[in-house]
C-alpha cells in the first residue's frame, strides 16, 4: 500500500500529520517507509525505510533505529574491513557505506583506502578491470576512485579529519588532473546532488556544488605553494604527512547556505580559512537544504585519515 500527498508546503519549523486508513490482512512485522520529493519527483532529499515499525497480533515494537549523528569521532572506534556495496542499505557496517574503491579498513583508529596493487586474482580487480580499466590501472588501483559515505544524516554540520597521502598514483587516466584531491561530501543527497569541500592536487582549496550531476565551482583559493603541471609536477600536496581538513555548512537566517573550508597545513591544530561561499540558490541551481549524508572522497591516491569528526551544529 502506498499513498502520495502532493502539493504540500512544510517549512523547517512546522510538522504535519497524515492519516492513512489500512487494515492488515495477517499478523507479522510491518514497517512504514516515508520520503520527501520535489514537485516533479526528480529529487528525493529524504527517505527512510523505517519511519516506524510494529507487529500485528503481538505487542508493539520499534525497529532498529537508523544511525544517528555522533558528537565525537565517527566510525573509527573499532577495527573494520569493509567492501564496496551497491547501496547504502546493503552495507553491513553500522556507520559507513563504501560506494566505490573496493576496500576500506580501520585499524587502531586510522581509516585507509586500499594500499598498493590489488592482486590480479582478487574479484574486485577483475570487476574494475572490466568496468573501468582506465581509471583503476586495469583493476590494480580501485582506490583511485574512493568514495565513503556516512549512514548518519546531517544538515548544519562541522566535519573534519586529518589526511595523509601515502602514494599518489600517476595513472594514465584522462580523469587524473588538477581537480583531484581529498574532499568531504556535505549534504550528500545522492551521487548527483551534494556540496564538495576539500583540497586539490594543484594546491587549491575548493568548494563545489553538484546538482543533477553537473559540477559548479563556487570558490577556489591557493593554499599550498607551487605550480601544477600534469606531467612534471602533478601533485602539490605533501606526501607522508598529515594535513587537516575541516568544512562547516550552515543555513543562514535569510535561507541561504554558508559553506566554509579550513585547512591545517602542518597538522598542528592551526586552522586557516581556505575558501568560503554562500549559496543563495540564484546561481548553480537550487540550494541543497535537506539533512543528508556526509563522507570522504580521495582521487588517485593511497590515502589514510584519522580523527574524523562530524557534528550537528
Amino acid at each position: 500500500l502506498s499513498k502520495n500527498y502532493t502539493g504540500q508546503t512544510i517549512n523547517s519549523t512546522q510538522s504535519h500529520s497524515y492519516v492513512l486508513p489500512w487494515t492488515p490482512t495477517s499478523t507479522g512485522d510491518y514497517y512504514v517507509k516515508a520520503g520527501v520529493f520535489n514537485s516533479d519527483w526528480s529529487l528525493n532529499p529524504f527517505w527512510t525505510n523505517k519511519a516506524i515499525g510494529f507487529k500485528v497480533g503481538q505487542s508493539v515494537t520499534t525497529p532498529n533505529p537508523e544511525p544517528q549523528p555522533t558528537t565525537g569521532t565517527y566510525g573509527l572506534s573499532k577495527d573494520i574491513n569493509l567492501q564496496e556495496t551497491g547501496s547504502i542499505t546493503s552495507s553491513p557496517d553500522s556507520n559507513w557505506w563504501l560506494n566505490s574503491g573496493a576496500y576500506f579498513s580501520v585499524v587502531n583508529g586510522i581509516g585507509k583506502t586500499y594500499q598498493g596493487d590489488l592482486p590480479q586474482t582478487d574479484t574486485w580487480n577483475e570487476l574494475y578491470k572490466a568496468a573501468n580499466p582506465s581509471d583503476t590501472d586495469n583493476g590494480t588501483h580501485p582506490q583511485n576512485l574512493f568514495r565513503l559515505i556516512t549512514k548518519a544524516k546531517f544538515k548544519d554540520l562541522s566535519q573534519e579529519a586529518y589526511f595523509k597521502i601515502n602514494k599518489y598514483n600517476l595513472s594514465n587516466s584522462e580523469q587524473r588532473y588538477e581537480s583531484n584531491g581529498f574532499l568531504f561530501f556535505n549534504r550528500y543527497v545522492d551521487a548527483y546532488n551534494l556540496y564538495y569541500t576539500g583540497v586539490r592536487v594543484d594546491g587549491t582549496a575548493v568548494i563545489k556544488k553538484k546538482i543533477n550531476g553537473v559540477y559548479y565551482t563556487m570558490s577556489q583559493n591557493k593554499v599550498f605553494p607551487g605550480t601544477y603541471n600534469h606531467e612534471t609536477n602533478p601533485n602539490l600536496l605533501p606526501v607522508g604527512k598529515y594535513i587537516g581538513l575541516k568544512s562547516v555548512v550552515t543555513d543562514l537566517a535569510d535561507g541561504s547556505v554558508s559553506i566554509k573550508v579550513y585547512v591545517d597545513k602542518d597538522g598542528t591544530g592551526n586552522w586557516t580559512l581556505g575558501a568560503e561561499a554562500v549559496d543563495t540558490g540564484s546561481s548553480y541551481g537550487p540550494k541543497i537544504q535537506s539533512s543528508a549524508s556526509a563522507g570522504i572522497r580521495t582521487d588517485f591516491m593511497d590515502a589514510e585519515f584519522k580523527d574524523y569528526k562530524v557534528n550537528n551544529l
